[in-house]
Parts: structure tokens; C-alpha cells; sequence
């Protein structure tokens, strides 16, 4: 697709973003011309390659040209990561891109920290704070508990202090070293070698826990001592155990160290097991020292206004009275949070912890942070910014889109929300389908042409108006009552949830939908089964994928066991797990990627020199099954696997499950770190969906219309409607109105989000909820079902 301008036209004034033989992943040469100073809109079906064109060649040649002009030691390692496969990109200005991460940040990272909102509190109360008498002025610095100037000396800025004891260490006393009493010790050799090392110091690892003298068991399990001692450990059958040097660690240390540091969430969650949580009594859970804590600002700490949801900051803000210094900064506080709060987080607080905010959350709050950046003549590239909004704050977001473009600067959107493509000054539709049936762009201009353009998935949804189709609205089979629940903005709220039907939690971001959701847990009268899928990563490095997580991997493994050439050579079927030495790549240890540390930006991943991203040694890929190694079946996408392991059973129906809930398109060795949350979200559903479950299930799903195309939506919703059909019971969270007036009952809570939400607003099948009238949802749902 070109523009009207042609390819001869001067560069130097040429307004728009040309891209010339764009081939990375499933795009195909594709050309394409997109105006500069305009907001663009990239529409298409999950897989169709949309965020391939946008942030894959888009973005990252904005990057590698950015990099290009950076110090020759950086260059080199960014080399290593590649250049997009694109043949040429024209009139392309520097990019900013604002994707929905996938990584986890961390506990001291906040909505304050995010926004650089804190920097200006800070400011506030060193300036112009009410000191003690006699208290001498302090940094800014003194008022985070980020830094050693401001953080509590007790829990060293975390709020919380961690604990443990002999009966947390030790569950089973009776138990001697030997059979296991440490549990809070490690697994495998590390736990044998601090055994064996105990043993070495003359400790009696033989005798049961309870009988030890208790000077001993104190010792064992709190000494900060960390003895080296030569261990001789006993010969075992067929292997030659020669002696080491083995340093002691006790079980307190070891748990401590490990919550602290380990990078597997699996370790941390289990050295969790082992302690006790407790806000700091020092400092009460503020994370800030006694002295900026004497601090106050409008009669109130700084940790008391960072506490507050950032609606009621501003009004505490606006009423305060400090002076000429106070009144400056306020009006630059209020400034910075006025975009937070148009983009519908009003609710947030300033000290609401990063990881506990959705990907949504995140990067509406970076793109208010853009509004105030100052920046112009760049092309900001937004990953489906609407994900999370309910349907009345989603015109907020149009107007922040708009400042940006009348800023002066090009807005590149990947977007779902059909609201958002209408509104777009230009839209690139790409499909038509997914994978390899995708990569084409279909249209690229204004959005009303694309009703001229049959094979687009997206025209329909886009133009047919038509009222949603009348359904007999199912009838419960039994409810189930949920509370009362006091835990974020819900003070003790009770809700009843019918079974036997598909049931949708309503309302604006932050009125406790997710909340309540979650308090449905344990024992529940009338449900023989609970399944919650959220959209957390299925694995957080790039050795876990699809075929791990469904269990397929397995299945596969077995075939290549089962062939003459694996006979032949002796191979097991540990030879083709990339998770195990033996068959896999030493060089990345199977991750078929290597990290590449980089100076001032984010660790990147990289193909592995050696593998090339094959994952496995030469010897491994010697051996085929029906013509292909088990590389290249990795590499199969779950379409073109479903077609191979047809006449497998055990393959087909994970396959089949995975085709049903629309994740046709993505490649069975997908690194999970390249998912999305909707995809990990929908892998989790197919994982249940291939097992045949006959007692009642009820089934939690939060937003699993994330990051999908309305076509995909449509093909997810069967899924769901199926499982109610074959007597089950449904129950999600959902903005999506299509969704919601295709439901047999809805809750939604309000009216509003943080303090000013919390309460059902309006309960009853959707008819009833849209004509009630009540909360924000009601006008939104009417315009559902009535077209």
C-alpha cells in the first residue's frame, strides 16, 4: 500500500513514514506508507502481524538508528541483537516506545515512582514543609525510602519486616537432620552437602530435632557464622565422591538470602514458607525515617498524602495554604497528576507498588508522564492503550492521544477497542487471518475506506451496527455467596453469583472487580471444582513455552524416543528436553537465546551464536521423526502441528484446545517472554480445556478479551459459552459491552473507582442492568444490545 505522495517526492519534506520489504516474522515484503503528525491506527486478528509491522520493524529500526549513533562498545553489543528485516524505512522520525511490559518491576517501584510524581512530593516537603522547632531543613533525598538518607533503619525502606522461628524451620521435630526436620533447607546436593557439613562439625544429624541440646538447635539454625570445613562424604555405588571444601550456611540465612536475592519466583515463593510478614514497628509500614516523618505538608505526612487515591491528593492539594514556595509546587504536582487522573487512574495511590498494577495500568501511566515530557517530532508507538478501560474512560484516552498529535508528534496505535480505530486520521489493516495466513497489508488509509476492502476481518465489526442478537437468557442453576469481603475499596461487601450461567463483573477501572474476583476461593457449596485463569506469564525466561506449559512437550519427546535412530543410538527421552544436559545446546543451555547485558538500558536476549536458536546440540538434530527434528517441530506453528500429530491422540487433543481458543497462529517453542498476557491467559484455558472435566467447574477469568481482536473474541466466546452449555459455570471480568450483553448475568460495581467505588451498583441480566440505569456501565451496555 503506498500514499498519494510519490516515491521521487523530496525527502527532506516528505511527510510520511515509508517501509519497504518489511519481513519480520510472518510479514511478507510488505510496503507501506503512513503519515507523519497524524494518529495511526494498526488493526488486524491476533497473529495477523500488526505489532510485527508497529514496534518490530517500526520501532526497533527507530532503535538501531538511535544506537547507531551511540559509543562503538554499545553498538557492537547491539549488533548482536539484530536489525529488523525490513529492506528500507523512510522519513522515519525517532521513536518512543510505550508497550504493555511483561516484566515484573519491583516491590520499591511505584505509581509515584513511575510517574516521577514522587520526585515532586518529595520537593513539596523539603521546600515547604512544617518542620518541629528546632529541626534542621532536610534533602529531598530524606523523603524516600529508596535512598539511605530517607529509608527506615529497622526494614531498610520495604514497610515490612520478615521474620522467622524454630517452628517455621522445623514443622516436624521428631524428624532427625538426616530425614528432612530442616525443611526450610534446600533440595538435591545444596541440602545434602549442608548435612553432610553439620555432620563433619560433629553434630548429630541422626538423632531426632526435639532431642538435640537447644543451645545446638539455636546455633544450626540462626548463626550468622558461615564455617569451612573439609567434607568426606560417603562413597555411594558406582561413583567416586572425593572431598571438598563445604561451607555452612544456617537455615535462617539461607531462607533470608533467598527471599532477598533469588531471581526464581519459584524459590522465593518457597523461602515465603518459611517467615512471617509484619508491618515495621519502627516506622509503621511508611518505609521513611522518624525524622521525615516529623515532616508535615497541609497537616498531614508525606506518607499519609502518598496513601491517599490520587482524586482526593489533588483536592488536599488545591485547598492547601503554604505560602508563595507551596504554591508553586503544588501547581506542578497537580499539573503532573491532572493527565493520571483524565486517563481514569484517579483511584491509584502514589505509594500503590508497581508489581500489583495490570499492564494496562502501566503504561497509561507512562504515557501521562509523556504529556508532560515536552517532547515534539517523534513517533510514539502505544501497545493497545485502552486494555483495562472501561468503555467512559476510553474517550479520556482519545484526548491524551490527541495532545500528543497536536504536540507535534505521530502517534502509532496497535488497537482492538473499536472506539479508538474510529477515531484514527489513517489506519493500516493487516491480515487477513493469522500466522502464515496473515503478514499482508490489506489497507492502509482513512478508516471509512476499509468498508470497501472484503477481505479485512476488522470491516464488519467496524461498520455492521446491527443490534446484538437476541439469546434466551440462561437460568440459574444454584448461587453462590461471595463475602463479606473487606480488602482494598470493598468494605464488607457481599455479592451473589449465580451458577450454571456466564456471569460478567462490570465497572469503570478500580471499582474492586479484580478484588472481588479473587475473594472467591476455598470450599464453595454446589461447585465440585474452581479454576482461575489470569493472565500471568506461563514462565518468565525463554525455556519455557506452549509446549511445556500444556504438556504437549512430553508427547513429542516420546515420538522421537519411539524412532529407529533414537533406538539406535540409546537416546531417552530426556535427550530432547532443552531443560536437561545430554541433547540440548551448552553454549545458551537450551534457551536457544543468550542474554545481552547492555550499559544504562535493559538486558536484551539474543539468538544463540552456536544453536542459532535450534535449542539443541548436532547430534540431538540428527534425529527426525516423519522428516523433521525436534527443532523444527518446536518451530511448527500449533496450525500446522495440529495437521502433523493428527493421527496422535494425545498431541491432537492439546492441539485442538489451543486451535479453539483462537492461539492457531503461535509457534509451539514460543518463548513465553513473547506472549502476551491475553495469550498466556488463553494458553491456561486451552490447558483446561484439554481435560475432560465432569463435576461442576467454575471457571474465573479476569479481562480474557485483552489484546483480542473482535474476530477472536467472537471464537474465544464460543469456548466460554461452551463450558456453560456442558454445565459449568463462567464468571469474568470484562469492558468489552459485546461480551457483557452476550452474558446471562451481570454485576457491576461503582459508581466509580478507588474510595468512590467498592459497591454493586446493579445486578440482574443484562436488559435489566442496562435499563436500570444506575453506574456508569448501564448507557454503554443499552448501546450493546441495541446497536
Amino acid at each position: 500500500m503506498r500514499s498519494p505522495a510519490g516515491p521521487t517526492e523530496d525527502r527532506a519534506h516528505d511527510p510520511y513514514v515509508r517501509v519497504r520489504g518489511a519481513r519480520e516474522h510472518n510479514l511478507r515484503g510488505v510496503d507501506v506508507d503512513i503519515p507523519r503528525d497524524a494518529l495511526a491506527v494498526f488493526t488486524g486478528v491476533s497473529g495477523s502481524g500488526k505489532s510485527s509491522l508497529a514496534f518490530g520493524t517500526i520501532y526497533a529500526e527507530a532503535q538501531r538508528r538511535y544506537f547507531e549513533s551511540v559509543a562503538p562498545y554499545a553498538r557492537r553489543l547491539i549488533h548482536q541483537v539484530g536489525a529488523p528485516k525490513v529492506a528500507e524505512i523512510s522519513g522515519l522520525p525517532p521513536a518512543v516506545s510505550l508497550e504493555q511490559r511483561r516484566s515484573s518491576p519491583t516491590s520499591r517501584s511505584s505509581v509515584g515512582t513511575v510517574t516521577t510524581l514522587s520526585n515532586s512530593l518529595r520537593m513539596l516537603f523539603s521546600r515547604a514543609g512544617s518542620y518541629p522547632d528546632g529541626a534542621a531543613r532536610l534533602d529531598s533525598d530524606a523523603f524516600s525510602p529508596n535512598t539511605a538518607a530517607g529509608a527506615c533503619p529497622e526494614c531498610h525502606g520495604l514497610g515490612r519486616v520478615h521474620r522467622t522461628s524454630e517452628e517455621l524451620l522445623v514443622p516436624d521435630p521428631s524428624l532427625s537432620i538426616r530425614e528432612g526436620a530442616i525443611a526450610a533447607w534446600p533440595g538435591a546436593w545444596q541440602g545434602k552437602n549442608l548435612r553432610d557439613v553439620l555432620d563433619t562439625l560433629g553434630y548429630d544429624v541422626d538423632r531426632p530435632w526435639r532431642e538435640l541440646d537447644p543451645a545446638d538447635r539455636e546455633w544450626i539454625l540462626f548463626t550468622d557464622e558461615q564455617p569451612v570445613v573439609t567434607v568426606h562424604p560417603v562413597r555411594e555405588a558406582n561413583r567416586i565422591q572425593r572431598p571438598y571444601q563445604g561451607t555452612y550456611m544456617s537455615a535462617h540465612r539461607y531462607v533470608m538470602k533467598t527471599f532477598a536475592e533469588s531471581k526464581s519466583p519459584t524459590l522465593r515463593t518457597k523461602a515465603e514458607r518459611f517467615l512471617t510478614s509484619a508491618d515495621c514497628s519502627v516506622c509503621g509500614g511508611s518505609r521513611l525515617r522518624p525524622e521525615a516523618l516529623a515532616v508535615t505538608f497541609a497537616g498531614r505526612t508525606i506518607a499519609e498524602l502518598a496513601a491517599l487515591p490520587l482524586n482526593s491528593l489533588a483536592q488536599v492539594l488545591r485547598s492547601a495554604d503554604g505560602g508563595p514556595t507551596a504554591d508553586v509546587l503544588t501547581a506542578d504536582l497537580l499539573s503532573r497528576i491532572d493527565p493520571v487522573t483524565e486517563l481514569g487512574l484517579g483511584y491509584l495511590s502514589l505509594d500503590r507498588t508497581a508489581p500489583t498494577l495490570s499492564a494496562g495500568e502501566l503504561q497509561r501511566l507512562r504515557l501521562a508522564t509523556q504529556l508532560r515530557s515536552g517532547l515534539f517530532g517523534v513517533v510514539y508507538v502505544l501497545d493497545e492503550p485502552s486494555a483495562g478501560l472501561h468503555p467512559a474512560d476510553t474517550e479520556a484516552l482519545l484526548t491524551v492521544l490527541d495532545r500528543l498529535k497536536a504536540a507535534g508528534n505521530s502517534v502509532f496505535v496497535v488497537e482492538h477497542h473499536l472506539d479508538v480505530v474510529r477515531h484514527a486520521d489513517w489506519l493500516v489493516d493487516v491480515g487477513p487471518h493469522a500466522g502464515v495466513h496473515g503478514g499482508q497489508v490489506l489497507h492502509s488509509g482513512p478508516p471509512h475506506e476499509l468498508a470497501e476492502v472484503a477481505a479485512s476481518q476488522t470491516r464488519r465489526f467496524l461498520f455492521d451496527t446491527a443490534p446484538a442478537p437476541v439469546r434466551q437468557v440462561r437460568e440459574p442453576s444454584g448461587w453462590l455467596e461471595v463475602g463479606p469481603v473487606t480488602r482494598h475499596n470493598l468494605r464488607g461487601l457481599t455479592a451473589e453469583l449465580p451458577l450454571g450461567v456466564f456471569t460478567a463483573v462490570t465497572g469503570v477501572s478500580g471499582s474492586g472487580k479484580s478484588t472481588l474476583l479473587g475473594e472467591v476461593t476455598g470450599e464453595l457449596p454446589g461447585v465440585g471444582r474452581l479454576v482461575t485463569v489470569d493472565q500471568k506469564p506461563i514462565g518468565r525466561t525463554p525455556r519455557s513455552n506452549l509446549a511445556t506449559y500444556t504438556g504437549l512437550f512430553d508427547v513429542v519427546r516420546k515420538l522421537f524416543t519411539a524412532t529407529e535412530e533414537a533406538k539406535a543410538r540409546g537416546y531417552k527421552a530426556g535427550r530432547f528436553s532443552f531443560n536437561v544436559p545430554g541433547g540440548r545446546c551448552e553454549t545458551c543451555q537450551g534457551e536457544g537465546f543468550v542474554s545481552v547485558e547492555l550499559l544504562f538500558l535493559p538486558s536484551t536476549y539474543a539468538p544463540c551464536p552456536d544453536c542459532h536458536g535450534a535449542r539443541y546440540n548436532p547430534e540431538t538434530l540428527e534425529v527426525t521423526h516423519r522428516g523433521l527434528t525436534i527443532a523444527e517441530v518446536l518451530d511448527l506453528t500449533v496450525e500446522a502441528a495440529a495437521d502433523f500429530f493428527a493421527d496422535t491422540p494425545a498431541a491432537a487433543r492439546s492441539l485442538t484446545a489451543l486451535l479453539d481458543v483462537g492461539l492457531g497462529y503461535l509457534r509451539l517453542g514460543q518463548p513465553a517472554t513473547e506472549l502476551s498476557g491475553g495469550e498466556a491467559q488463553r494458553i491456561k484455558l486451552a490447558s483446561e480445556l484439554q481435560r475432560v472435566r465432569r463435576d461442576h467447574t467454575l471457571y474465573l477469568l479476569d479481562e480474557p478479551t485483552t489484546g483480542l481482536h473482535p474476530a477472536d473474541v467472537e471464537v474465544l466466546l464460543r469456548q466460554l459459552h461452551g463450558l456453560v452449555d456442558a454445565g459449568h459455570s463462567v464468571v469474568v471480568v470484562e469492558h468489552d459491552m459485546s461480551v457483557v450483553a452476550g452474558a446471562d448475568w451481570v454485576v457491576d460495581l461503582g459508581p466509580g473507582g478507588g474510595d468512590e467505588g467498592g459497591r454493586i451498583v446493579a445486578a440482574g441480566p443484562p436488559r435489566e442492568v442496562a435499563s436500570a440505569g444506575a453506574g456508569r456501565t448501564a448507557a454503554y451496555l443499552a448501546k450493546a444490545l441495541d446497536g
